[in-house]
């Protein structure tokens, strides 16, 4: 047992370290009773990358679901079994990657709790948003004390995203295929912000 764990654990170093040297963007594939999503994940983001990665591999997201739903806004997933013991991730909060419609980010505890900012080490959310005008762009960078450049203005204005959350949490990739699965996800009724029926979540990298 011991000597196939670490064989693994020798494989999965392996593999992340010649992915990081390839310079190219993981792809993990999120298989749902509604669809496939395919995300990328960000070299920029490494400690965030690689932990999703580790976890993917070692399987810790089977049998998990989205738990949390808001239309329009966002689904939530990865409350893995026994996460409330792995440790917080530093924040890795990079210019240039922020909450355009299909980001993949990290959830995390509230500020009081949380000033680091630090993730949680399992549960994300990718956005679905909406779109914002450019002067209500302005109106929330005011408000939460946030320059916008005009990237980011014209993608929100166009695309859509979740602005009010940039500068706030980590955004370590994006969804590349199956966004039309997170719409209709995020649309699923519920009760709350909580799914009536199960959307189950299976994963596997496959890039």
């Amino acid at each position: 047992m011991l000597k196939s764990f670490i064989s693994f654990a020798l494989s999965l170093v392996a593999f992340l370290t010649v992915t990081a040297q390839n310079g190219k963007e993981p792809v993990v594939q999120i298989s749902t009773n509604y669809g496939i999503i395919k995300v990328k994940l960000y070299n920029e983001t490494p400690v965030h990358r690689d932990n999703f990665l580790k976890l993917v591999k070692e399987g810790k997201y089977e049998e998990t679901d989205f738990h949390r739903v808001i239309n329009t806004f966002m689904i939530q997933g990865g409350e893995v079994k026994g996460g409330g013991k792995m440790k917080t991730l530093p924040a890795e909060i990079v210019p240039g990657k922020y909450h355009k419609r299909g980001a993949l980010a990290a959830a995390r505890e509230d500020d009081l709790v949380n000033p680091d900012k630090e993730s949680s080490p399992s549960e994300f959310y990718i956005v679905v948003g909406k779109i914002y005008e450019y002067d209500m762009m302005d109106r929330i960078g005011e408000r939460m004390g946030y320059k916008f450049n005009e990237e980011q203005k014209r993608v929100y204005s166009t695309t859509g995203g979740a602005p009010h959350l940039d500068g706030a949490y980590t955004v370590f990739g994006e969804v590349i295929a199956g966004m039309d699965i997170v719409d209709k996800i995020a649309a699923a009724p519920v009760n709350g912000e909580t799914p009536l029926e199960v959307i189950s979540v299976k994963m596997k990298v496959v890039e």
